[in-house]
């Protein structure tokens, strides 16, 4: 899931200078967990956007707003009432704010900063253990990351620096390599350690991505 959080209401305002009417739409899916962009926290989103003078034309959650085909289907039901906005504010990734885009010719704002992809343990508590490089390297690692949970992205490993098992970065933080050498010896794997790995080929990563 991405994990989200809302853009400062301040700075937000200064987007929404000059539009009036506003239009909301929400995320059903990721921003409800990350109680970003849920029913509750739109109907929050207007009643502070209200107070500043604002005109809500409409609220409405998507299941998933970076669905673009259910996203534009949604902005033709609710037709009527984004004629009547100055701009939608979209509480979601910046995938969502950008499938709204491609539906729209109204202004949009998103007003949700878009953090990292995250594993959800429990309720708020999100964690980073992928950064969708594009050249998965977790076989080799006892099915764990270190691009993405070594905060040096060691690939050949440790850096000697952790201490008990923390890393140096962070103490608050597992050294994920002790955890990849536990792993690998439960699994009678240890030899695949031996391996010098080659520097990561961040090319697979390019921007744009796509696949058809």
């Amino acid at each position: 899931m991405i994990i989200t959080k809302q853009k400062k209401f301040d700075d937000l305002l200064n987007y929404l200078v000059g539009c009036n009417s506003i239009f909301i739409l929400g995320c059903g899916d990721c921003a409800t967990l990350c109680r970003t962009g849920g029913e509750d926290q739109a109907k929050e989103m207007r009643d502070k956007l209200i107070k500043e003078g604002k005109n809500i034309t409409g609220i409405v959650i998507g299941k998933a707003p970076c669905h673009e085909l259910d996203t534009a289907r949604i902005l033709r039901q609710h037709r009527k009432h984004i004629d009547m906005s100055d701009v939608i504010l979209v509480l979601a990734c910046g995938s969502g704010a950008q499938a709204v885009r491609e539906s729209t010719e109204k202004k949009v704002f998103s007003g949700c900063d878009s953090l990292f992809i995250g594993n959800s343990r429990r309720q708020m508590r999100f964690y980073e253990k992928c950064s969708a490089c594009g050249d998965c390297v977790i076989n080799d690692f006892g099915g764990i990351c270190p691009i993405t949970r070594c905060p040096k992205s060691l690939m050949n490993g440790p850096c000697g620096g952790s201490i008990y098992g923390k890393c140096e970065v962070n103490r608050t933080v597992e050294c994920i390599w002790s955890k990849i050498f536990n792993q690998l010896k439960i699994e009678g794997r240890f030899d695949a350690l031996d391996k010098i790995q080659p520097p990561k080929n961040h090319g697979c990563a390019g921007h744009p991505s796509q696949m058809e």
